[in-house]
């Protein structure tokens, strides 16, 4: 049985969709990341919000003073968040970018993934994990948000277990914590999520 999934057109959900009606909005840093951000005392760095979004994320951590850049598949996306964060009077910085061929050449101690991993094709993981080893600087840590297999609808992202994230992510990542959350957002009930903590080798 064929497990594909179909996904927006992210350019244009962002074009014709107002950010804050999207399962996934949520305004402030995502409880999950601040929790651990203070558990491995992680406090400034230059930081990547991948899969950016609206960028809620990455103004919450630029105005914690990190150097953040977002980065998103979408030009819309990538165009709303730079001017919200021009409003705001911070600095982060905004690029279109294919995480899949992604043009990024920079390493950071932060890379936040909060839904983009688990809308990639299977056979396009491996792809996934030799780009962020190559954009996770040493010592550096990768946060990741993803479905859980406890979420019961059936439809949109990819799910996980915490031993498939070790079994994806293992041979370059040591996986610290893989824990079952939910998403934070405007669905009432919030899906089911992992919330996985790794440190690359």
């Amino acid at each position: 049985m064929s497990d594909a999934r179909n996904f927006p057109d992210w350019q244009e959900l962002y074009r014709s969709t107002p950010a804050e009606s999207m399962p996934w909005y949520h305004e402030g840093l995502d409880p999950d990341l601040e929790r651990a951000l203070e558990q491995r005392q992680v406090a400034r760095g230059r930081a990547l919000d991948l899969g950016t979004g609206p960028g809620t994320q990455a103004f919450a951590l630029a105005e914690r003073g990190f150097d953040v850049t977002g980065s998103d598949l979408s030009h819309a996306a990538i165009e709303q968040a730079a001017a919200k964060a021009a409003q705001r009077g911070l600095a982060a910085r905004f690029l279109q970018d294919d995480i899949l061929d992604s043009k990024l050449d920079d390493r950071f101690d932060v890379v936040l993934d909060r839904g983009c991993f688990h809308c990639l094709p299977p056979e396009r993981r491996a792809d996934y994990v030799r780009t962020l080893r190559r954009l996770v600087a040493p010592g550096g840590h990768l946060f990741l948000k993803c479905f859980s297999v406890l979420e019961p609808f059936d439809q949109g992202p990819y799910r996980f277990t915490p031993e498939q994230l070790r079994e994806i992510f293992g041979a370059d990542f040591e996986v610290l914590s893989a824990e079952e959350t939910v998403y934070h957002g405007p669905r009432e009930p919030p899906p089911r999520a992992l919330f996985a903590v790794l440190k690359l080798r």
